[in-house]
């Protein structure tokens, strides 16, 4: 079974972003920005602050190019 730390690695790899929202539906993932943490020691990952429809803003992760 993969973790949830390695599930995040693979969404990125894909060139896919990842927000905490999607991150809960795909992964069962609470804490993404510990996770993200984690994943920052070994890889460089890039994070944007975007605003929802709703206007709140969230972090959205990506890998460096």
């Amino acid at each position: 079974m993969e973790t949830q730390e390695d599930q995040i690695f693979v969404h990125l790899l894909a060139g896919r972003t990842l927000t905490p929202a999607v991150a809960r539906e795909l992964f069962d993932c609470d804490r993404l920005a510990a996770r993200i943490c984690d994943l920052r020691k070994v890889i460089d990952i890039r994070t944007e602050i975007v605003k929802t429809r709703r206007g709140k803003r969230i972090a959205s992760y990506r890998l460096a190019k």
